[in-house]
């Protein structure tokens, strides 16, 4: 038996759909609907979706599927169950050799991704001149997990940072700086929340300041260059500030991914003439708007996209067309994803349908909001501090580290003190990381220090502790790589339901690309993490002697590949010691 590939549910799938072709011939197996009913998993489902079609019993259906399952060196036998349900059972022989081939290959039996694209993944953007805060956690998290997961699938992957860095706060935050300058106080421009506030506050209780910033954000329009510069100095400050965050949360965005509101400034008097000579926009109440079909209010009126204002300003509705048509035309991808709160969901589908009707995205061109909830507190409310402030992401990160710290104190004393606080870094970021992963992106989540910080349950800590323990058995062994040079054997029940979670790797990674959706990835790695608890249970490593004890450290060995490659994935830190 050679294998084309580890994932056992496309071999699964591909006989299923032979045998529904063959028992149904009037069927269409190519239906999208068959394939995901035949792949779902080692229990088939797919005699319930066709039993409706047929007019027959669901247990009828599948048993005339079955008869044209035969079993050979993959699939040992076949069994009708419950309603209609087809059980599938693989050889071991099969698991052998898949656990063999990912221990081998680099990408664990991962196919790259058919055909390879190229992606923009827009994810993060935060204010400038303001200081990122848990609001902006969700995109960034979520943004970059999916970057790195289509990057490893050999997609083409450009990342997008869309700051807000245009508009009139900068009016005052340019002349607060020059006030500042004037005093001697230049400095404060690095205290960037201070800074933002002072000039707020002047902007708020100071006619004169409030009027020099208006005429400021005119000359900021009309590109006066001394004023270009100053406002470039309030950016860079902020880049820079984004930037020492973006390391420490080990995300992959840095200055060169940053493409903010003013990247497109030029771009929006065009954009506006083409969708007016289009016939798309027209005025309405003074404004320029598009109305797309299918979007109406409460009282069924049509809801505008308002692309230039009254006052002949332009709004973030222009700036999001420019950047998306700029995307498609000029960096040419065929597949855009906005990691967007879901309150933005009617905005981007407006944006999108425009960009349809103006022509610039062809059919096959993917547009994906890729919506999520919102972070809450223990109370189910919205995060906050206990003074009811919005919660620092800084804060929020050295709070995470010091809280690992203590645990991992606890748990690991042997480590040495820079191993320790390494340690606890990792553990501390990638537990509100996999938190926040972990839970269906579409859904709030509530924001639990005890649980994300737990050594159980599906959490971070716990992934990286069995990562870490299979390590340590590794090196114990004699090797850093122990098992490489043998092959699994699988004979235990506790082998075999290990076996059969590792080599789901492969079906993981497509279901996560599909929908987007991190939380499959997750949850596959923490039924590795399960089942690798049971195997230790019932299955002695170390003291095992002979092939026994080599077949179960190169079971080891693929375990923790697999779950140091899923964390990698998730943009989440592996160590080798806890």
């Amino acid at each position: 038996m050679k294998l084309a590939s580890v994932d056992p549910f496309a071999y699964l799938r591909d006989r299923v759909l032979q045998a529904v072709r063959a028992a149904f011939p009037e069927v269409d197996a190519t239906d999208a609907a068959l394939h995901r009913s035949a792949h779902a998993d080692y229990q088939a489902d797919v005699a319930l979706a066709l039993a409706r079609r047929l007019g027959k019993p669901p247990r009828e259906v599948a048993t005339a599927i079955a008869q044209h399952l035969t079993v050979d060196d993959v699939l040992a036998s076949v069994a009708v169950s419950g309603p209609g349900f087809l059980n599938l059972t693989l050889t071991n022989a099969f698991l052998n050799q898949a656990l063999t081939q990912m221990l081998a290959d680099e990408r664990l039996g991962v196919p790259l991704a058919a055909p390879r694209v190229k992606v923009v993944v827009d994810y993060s953007g935060p204010n400038v001149a303001k200081e990122m805060h848990v609001g902006h956690i969700r995109s960034t998290i979520i943004g970059d997990a999916l970057a790195r997961l289509l990057e490893w699938q050999g997609h083409d992957v450009i990342r997008q940072n869309h700051i807000g860095d245009w508009g009139t706060p900068f009016g005052m935050l340019i002349e607060h700086l020059l006030d500042a300058r004037a005093g001697g106080a230049d400095a404060s421009l690095r205290e960037l929340v201070a800074f933002y506030q002072a000039a707020r506050a002047k902007f708020d209780s100071d006619p004169a300041f409030a009027d020099r910033a208006r005429h400021r954000v005119v000359l900021l329009q009309g590109g006066d260059a001394e004023t270009l510069a100053l406002w470039r100095k309030v950016v860079d400050v902020s880049i820079e500030h984004m930037d020492i965050l973006y390391r420490r949360l080990g995300v992959t965005l840095g200055p060169t991914h940053v493409a903010g509101e003013s990247t497109y400034n030029a771009d929006l008097p065009a954009v506006v003439a083409e969708l007016q000579e289009k016939g798309l926009a027209r005025e309405s109440e003074g404004a320029i708007c598009v109305f797309p079909p299918g979007f109406s209010g409460r009282e069924g009126e049509p809801v505008p996209l308002i692309l230039r204002k009254q006052d002949g300003g332009y709004g973030y509705a222009t700036t999001d067309l420019a950047a998306l048509r700029h995307r498609v035309l000029r960096l040419g991808a065929t597949r855009l994803i906005y990691c967007v709160g879901a309150p933005q969901a009617q905005h981007l589908a407006m944006v999108f349908a425009v960009a349809r009707l103006a022509g610039w995205v062809a059919p096959e061109v993917r547009l994906e909001h890729v919506a999520f909830g919102s972070v809450l507190g223990p109370d189910k409310k919205m995060f906050k501090t206990r003074a009811g402030e919005t919660v620092r992401l800084a804060s929020l990160l050295d709070e995470a580290c010091e809280r690992a710290a203590r645990t991992v104190e606890e748990k690991a004393r042997d480590l040495d003190a820079d191993t320790m606080r390494a340690v606890a870094e990792a553990v501390g970021i990638g537990a509100i990381k996999y938190a926040d992963l972990s839970n269906d992106r579409v859904k709030d989540y509530v924001f639990d220090w005890n649980r994300m910080l737990a050594f159980e349950g599906n959490t971070a800590p716990y992934l990286m502790y069995a990562h870490a323990r299979l390590c340590s058995i590794a090196r114990k062994a004699g090797a850093t790589d122990a098992g490489a040079a043998s092959t699994p054997q699988i004979a235990a029940p506790a082998e075999r339901a290990l076996a059969l979670e590792l080599v789901q790797l492969p079906a993981t990674i497509e279901r996560a690309d599909e929908g987007l959706q991190p939380h499959r990835l997750c949850q596959h790695l923490f039924e590795v993490a399960q089942a690798l608890t049971r195997f230790y249970e019932d299955c002695p490593v170390l003291t095992s002697e002979g092939p026994v004890r080599s077949a179960r450290l190169a079971l080891c060995a693929v375990t923790a590949k697999v779950l140091a490659r899923g964390l990698g994935l998730l943009g989440i830190a592996a160590p080798a010691q806890m």
